[in-house]
């Protein structure tokens, strides 16, 4: 809050200096009609006689000349009530996003990570909905008891840097003992928590709706030309309001997803659970897991094992990018695990009498080599583990990532494209500080998501590179060190330049309702037009029909795609679970 205080009295300083030079340019284009000069024009650049009384626009270099270089005044009523209208709307939403991590840091990066970055939180967001049908079909055709506990477990914990650990038959005994079976039961129970739509947030999303919708009526209201004013809407709060509009579908998603994202709630509900897990034993009936080891087959990870997997540990969701393939080697690894001791069951039955008087399937008196033996591949199958497949290396996860990434920006382009079609087509037409502010804010949104990505894909790489170092592999070695510096590097900028655009988000409302672009460089569009600007100061009737198609259509394209979006995850979100499957 101390920056957004900074930041305000910068603006005001700065409005209050430029008041002393501020221009009125109806009164200098009045002026400039009763003076026979060069570089009258009409609204469309074309120049007109210089003695022409009834211009509409007048060049760039006559704009400086004639009506100075400073800024129309700055009305502070007006500031208020457009940034109440259009920005504090927003920046209350933003308090309803998830967070839970127990670091306060963690938290405000989490914020200025989704307003700085939609891309990548929707991104996060479209990756875990699509994680959840992902391995809910990975799971449906495994019929053994506890698989579909498993994908509850494996769902509500994306928010988690998970670890599994197959040492020892941790976790096949989880899968093979009976005594397990309430280790599942209860960790499901303990995870069963929502964040439910409270009354503040229903009322945060009204007010942002509402604030949209009040855009679209005050412009179409206005149907004199008289009452027609370029500060109306594409100049004021609808294009400001069209560039928020993608943290919408943003909050309603998570709220639909319901993450579990409280830090310590999660370890708590897991420490639980293990608190009641058995293990085998080689000889004896299996034991309590912590009589054997501290060791367990599921387990939070809270040291930072490599500085470069840093995001990981963070539980806000929207780090889930960073989580996602070390996510999917824990779920892998766990299906093939039910997968082999479901076939085995399968092929077995229930009794066993054919195989030696061997003791069945999910024995409470079962020895090491039996659930060894249970959870190992059929021979007869010629299953091979493939060891890229244990890392979460497969073709569905670049599907994943594709997918999820075509989402995200959507999203993004979706609803900054609308502000800069909204702004491009207000006379005068072209490139201008307005739409140049939005497109630098929607290019800084997508190379954060870009280079976050490609860190957290680093990170993984340098620790599976890691892992595979043996002596004398200096190459190896190398790479993963590459990897994890260049991981570490991307992921700090990243941040940093997120910071930065939540900021200028804010910045670009407050410079737009304070006056700050209403000059002769930015309503000349010098940035497009170059040599040829033109700053257009009264509108025609023709402007009027050709910005309404304009509007409408930018307008329309927001919508659309917001719309399309929460669709997207309403109907992905929370597949029909597999049912619980029996003993075979």
């Amino acid at each position: 809050m101390r920056k957004f205080y900074v930041l305000i009295s910068i603006v005001t300083l700065l409005v209050s200096t430029g008041s002393a030079s501020s221009i009125n340019f109806n009164q200098c284009l009045a002026t400039v009609n009763n003076m026979t000069l060069e570089g009258k024009t009409d609204n469309h650049g074309r120049t007109i006689s210089p003695r022409a009384t009834n211009a509409t626009a007048i060049t760039y270099d006559l704009c400086v000349s004639a009506c100075g270089s400073g800024t129309e005044a700055f009305q502070w009523s007006s500031f208020t009530q457009q940034f109440s209208s259009w920005v504090l709307p927003w920046l209350a939403l933003v308090s309803q996003l998830p967070f839970g991590a127990n670091d306060r840091l963690d938290n405000f990066e989490s914020m200025l990570l989704t307003v700085g970055s939609p891309a990548l939180a929707a991104y996060s967001l479209a990756l875990t909905v699509l994680n959840e049908r992902w391995v809910t079909r990975l799971f449906s055709g495994y019929r053994y008891p506890n698989a579909a506990h498993a994908v509850r477990v494996l769902i509500n914990l994306q928010q988690a840097p998970i670890r599994i650990n197959t040492e020892d038959t941790r976790l096949a005994s989880l899968v093979v003992l009976p005594q397990n079976d309430n280790w599942w039961k209860e960790l499901v129970a303990w995870l069963d928590y929502t964040q439910s739509w409270s009354i503040s947030v229903a009322m945060s999303i009204v007010w942002v709706v509402i604030a949209y919708v009040f855009t679209l009526v005050d412009y179409f209201s206005q149907n004199a030309l008289s009452s027609f004013t370029l500060s109306a809407v594409g100049e004021g709060g609808g294009s400001i309001a069209s560039l928020w509009l993608g943290l919408l579908p943003i909050v309603t998603g998570w709220l639909q997803v319901s993450p579990k994202c409280d830090s310590k709630r999660l370890m708590q509900a897991l420490d639980r659970a293990n608190g009641i897990a058995f293990v085998a034993t080689e000889s004896s009936s299996p034991c309590k897991a912590h009589c054997v080891s501290g060791e367990f087959a599921l387990r939070i990870q809270t040291s930072e094992e490599n500085p470069a997997r840093r995001d990981e540990y963070s539980t806000p969701p929207v780090y889930n990018y960073a989580r996602f393939l070390p996510w999917v080697q824990v779920v892998t690894i766990v299906s093939d695990t039910f997968r082999n001791t479901s076939e085995r069951s399968r092929r077995r039955g229930q009794a066993t009498q054919d195989l030696d008087q061997k003791r069945p399937f999910r024995s409470t008196l079962a020895t090491i080599s039996e659930v060894e033996e249970c959870c190992s591949p059929l021979p007869e199958l010629e299953y091979r583990v493939d060891a890229k497949r244990h890392y979460g290396l497969h073709s569905s996860v670049l599907a994943r990532m594709f997918i999820a990434s075509v989402w995200a920006l959507v999203l993004q382009w979706g609803t900054t494209g609308s502000a800069v079609i909204v702004i491009w087509f207000t006379p005068t037409i072209g490139l201008g500080c307005r739409s140049a502010a939005y497109l630098s804010y929607g290019v800084a949104s997508t190379v954060v998501w870009l280079m976050l990505l490609t860190s957290s894909i680093l990170a993984y790489y340098s620790t599976i590179e890691h892992s595979h170092i043996r002596q004398g592999r200096r190459f190896r070695s190398a790479k993963a060190g590459i990897s994890r510096v260049l991981s570490i590097f991307l992921r700090r900028t990243g941040k940093i330049l997120a910071s930065l655009n939540a900021l200028w988000i804010i910045a670009i409302g407050m410079l737009q309702f304070s006056n700050m672009f209403e000059n002769c460089y930015c309503n000349s569009s010098v940035l497009g037009l170059g040599e040829k600007a033109y700053d257009v100061i009264l509108l025609t009737v023709n402007d009027v029909g050709s910005m309404r198609g304009a509007w409408i259509g930018g307008f329309s394209l927001s919508a659309v795609t917001v719309v399309v979006f929460v669709g997207f995850v309403t109907i992905f979100v929370h597949p029909k679970l597999p049912p619980e499957g029996e003993y075979l």
